[in-house]
């Protein structure tokens, strides 16, 4: 392998030349209180650091960022902690799923912006992995992912709790009136412990496994618990890893092939991941110039066995995966099925990574004898409800409603379904089809976690705990039920949901991967040629900027002008 010369490297630019830029650009460093043989032919690593004090995922990544500096030193790397946009998954309003292009425009400029060889990621609160890596993508600087690790198990009446998962299923036994708020209250206080996110197979677990099946984390840490000693460790190695990487050029468009993206779907149908994982991957791919189509997923997913028996698939939370041996055995169980031959960060093929993996527990991870389920998770739906797609997560549906014909309830939009949903007048029974519109990119606007549609009060109170759903929502990768989202077109633009009325037959069929409104196409052709797009809701800044641009869930949500891989020139030095 040929390694760079330290007056190849890109921050040479900045420091290298005897001209007054260069003394202009040495003397601020210095001013910084570094000595020019600190910086001057070595390689910069920028650690793009997404901590911030409203961000709890987050909390500990200003000692962890300290661990990553301690390893670029060791290695002979000249390190800078640069913040980046925080996205808080709990807070951020609207919908946090509007500012991953945010962030990833952020990366995208700090690294091809500021005198940098080589960039660790650090996050993992649900849109911040993805949008790091796309920055990072279309910068396509060596870079390497520190995840930030999920928070230690729940407690609350000495029983395991697990984020979001058990607030839903709590939340409708509150409801129904069988937990006390004395009870919620003391649930409140016991169900996240520590920092780090959600100990859940959520979306944030999702994106941290499928960054490392991408081959863009070191073996084995997108597992580690935030608090856990073995993190900090891992933040050091990664440190002096991306030192080397920038001697050996090794970039993100070298990593992640379609191989690679293969290998991450059939991960993410192997944990029975989050739903989300599909819109994050395509805009990933995207990045990539890699055609990944919803139905690669299908394809992967039927093919693959669930092995992660991980809430809100299965019974257990991340914690007991990482000791149950984490990603690594369980990749290795998925022997074949993986391209073992893809290149990752430290230099290994995957395989070479996956040697000598074994689980510990086979409870938590399953082996392929004795999977989960005999298939993934997730199964893509067509039809005249969904004329781009629409996605399911199987492995957290109910069966019996698997194939289910009902009339359906619609709302509007997500303050019509809190002000009707709970009234006694509301025409529902347990056959009926819940339908949210107005959720999607636009619509909502960001496409918010609302997939999951609360049930009427008076039916949890008959003991219903699930129904059939449909909206152009997502949902969070803690939630559960049979909740079809991700419809395309959404109803914003004028796709076939906004034209479904209260009383319309719906008919869902997950075996035949069809989702159809039993309406006559002339009465369709005609409400279609009704329908009004909604009035413009931002005129300014970043909103509007997202209206103008971002693309379908199908198409992952991105930007159109950031897809692709047409280099933007070098920034020049004057």
């Amino acid at each position: 392998m040929t390694r760079k010369l330290p007056e190849q490297l890109r921050s040479h630019r900045w420091f290298g030349p005897p001209t007054m830029r260069g003394f202009g650009h040495r003397s601020r460093m210095r001013q910084l209180g570094h000595q020019a043989d600190d910086f001057v032919g070595k390689p910069v690593i920028a650690i793009v650091n997404t901590w911030s004090e409203i961000n709890p995922c987050h909390a500990h990544l200003r000692e962890r960022a300290e661990a990553v500096k301690r390893g670029v030193w060791q290695a002979g790397g000249f390190p800078v902690e640069i913040p980046a946009l925080s996205i808080t998954e709990t807070y951020f309003k609207p919908s946090p799923m509007l500012f991953r292009n945010l962030l990833a425009m952020e990366t995208e400029e700090i690294l091809r912006g500021l005198p940098v060889d080589g960039a660790v990621l650090m996050g993992g609160c649900d849109k911040t992995t993805p949008g790091l890596l796309m920055g990072a993508i279309s910068a396509n600087v060596p870079a390497i992912f520190v995840p930030a690790g999920p928070m230690l198990r729940g407690n609350w009446k000495g029983k395991p709790l697990g984020s979001g998962t058990d607030i839903w299923k709590f939340w409708a036994e509150r409801c129904a009136g069988t937990i006390t708020d004395q009870e919620w209250n003391d649930m409140e206080g016991g169900i996240a412990r520590s920092p780090g996110f959600c100990m859940t197979m959520g979306t944030a677990a999702t994106m941290t496994a499928l960054a490392e099946a991408l081959g863009m984390l070191l073996p084995g840490a997108s597992s580690i618990p935030a608090v856990d000693s073995n993190h900090t460790r891992m933040a050091v190695d990664s440190g002096r890893r991306i030192v080397e990487m920038v001697w050996e050029d090794m970039k993100p468009r070298d990593i992640l092939t379609l191989a690679a993206f293969e290998n991450a779907i059939t991960v993410d149908m192997a944990i029975g991941g989050s739903t989300n994982a599909i819109i994050h991957l395509v805009a990933l791919a995207r990045r990539c110039g890699v055609p990944l189509d919803l139905p690669a997923f299908d394809r992967i997913s039927q093919r693959t066995p669930v092995l992660a028996n991980i809430r809100p698939s299965g019974a257990f939370l991340m914690e007991d995966f990482y000791y149950a041996g984490g990603l690594r055995p369980l990749m290795a169980e998925l022997g074949e099925l993986l391209h073992r031959d893809a290149p990752t960060v430290n230099g290994r093929t995957m395989g070479e990574n996956l040697a000598g993996a074994a689980i510990v527990n086979t409870e938590v991870i399953r082996p392929r004898t004795n999977p989960l389920a005999a298939s993934g998770g997730t199964a893509i739906l067509y039809g005249n409800l969904a004329p781009d797609g629409a996605v399911i997560k199987t492995s957290a549906a109910t069966p019996r409603l698997m194939q289910h014909t009902g009339r359906a309830v619609v709302f509007r939009n997500y303050a019509d379904m809190e002000a009707r949903m709970d009234r006694d007048d509301l025409a529902i029974d347990e056959n009926s089809v819940l339908v949210l519109q107005g959720a999607g990119p636009l619509g909502g606007p960001g496409m918010p976690e609302w997939g999951m549609l609360p049930l009427p009060k008076k039916l949890l109170e008959r003991g219903v705990r699930d129904m059939l759903r449909i909206s152009d929502a997502r949902m969070s990768g803690t939630s559960y039920g049979t909740c079809v989202l991700h419809v395309s077109p959404e109803s914003h633009v004028g796709g076939p949901l906004a034209l479904v009325r209260d009383g319309d037959e719906i008919s869902l069929d997950v075996a035949g991967r069809r989702l159809d409104l039993r309406v006559p196409e002339a009465e369709l052709a005609s409400r279609r040629a009704q329908w009004r797009p909604p009035d413009r809701r931002y005129a300014r800044g970043y909103l509007a900027l997202y209206s103008d641009r971002v693309t379908q869930a199908h198409e992952g949500c991105d930007f159109d002008f950031l897809t692709g891989t047409t280099e933007t020139p070098e920034p020049e030095i004057h």
